[in-house]
């Protein structure tokens, strides 16, 4: 019920699963949601940096785009 990156799983399958399993499918999905969230700041941080370092280089060389 599970594919490499998401949990799917409708009513019919909830409801069709222990609470032992139930604990396990919720387990593995914050584990899987906490690490694509890691990946994202990871990414945004790297975007930032540059962005800062493109813009205060623009901003230094007082290049105008608008206006």
């Amino acid at each position: 019920m599970t594919d490499e990156r998401f949990l799917v799983c409708d009513e019919r399958d909830w409801e069709g699963l222990t609470p032992e399993q139930r604990d396990w499918m919720l387990f593995k999905t914050l584990r899987s949601v906490d690490g694509r969230l890691k990946s994202l700041e990871r990414w945004n941080k790297a975007f930032s940096f540059m962005g800062g370092v493109i813009g205060g280089a623009l901003a230094a060389m007082g290049i105008k785009f608008w206006g």
